[in-house]
């Protein structure tokens, strides 16, 4: 009873009501054929709303401390003394068979909920070789696969030739 009678106030900046569309009947000096096809109804305009900004993840680089990476976690993944779940060698395959198969991998530890796995690329013996260990981290950038990964470091300083990658796991 109380609220029954009291009406909103208008702010300033509320969008302003468009009158009702309607659609218009031709007039009767057309020929029947004109008058039987409808009209498309005409859009009011209405400006569009201005659309959040998508947060992505920060930039992807080998031995970088990620945001929301808690210090225990980050120093003993950088230190070499987190376990690895699993481990998967590109040596000796093509580019792009190297990619299938740490896509492959990668989809098989967000299944399985792995923390952490190493990536052994090797270093390459030539000036054109080691393009798979070049390649890696941009892989890893990809929305598909980005989205899946905290951190990746090298497990040892002079060895550049792995990567171990720390994973997001799923909440239970």
């Amino acid at each position: 009873m109380v609220v029954r009678d009291i009406k909103p106030l208008r702010s300033p900046r509320a969008p302003k009501r468009m009158m009702p569309v309607v659609k218009a009947e031709p007039p009767a000096s057309m020929p029947d054929i004109a008058r039987s096809a409808p009209l498309p109804a005409r859009r009011s305009f209405v400006p569009a709303q201005p659309k959040k900004p998508v947060s992505r993840p920060a930039e992807l680089a080998v031995g970088v401390r990620a945001p929301g990476l808690d210090d225990t976690s980050w120093k003993r993944l950088s230190r070499g003394q987190m376990k690895v779940d699993a481990r998967l060698d590109l040596h000796g395959y093509v580019v792009q068979e190297a990619f299938e198969r740490l896509y492959d991998f990668m989809q098989r530890a967000r299944v399985r909920n792995w923390r952490c796995v190493e990536v052994v690329t090797g270093l390459g013996s030539g000036q054109t070789s080691g393009l798979i260990r070049r390649e890696l981290p941009m892989w890893l950038q990809r929305g598909d696969l980005r989205s899946m990964v905290l951190a990746v470091v090298h497990p040892h300083a002079a060895n550049h030739g792995s990567v171990r990658i720390l994973l997001k796991t799923r909440r239970r």
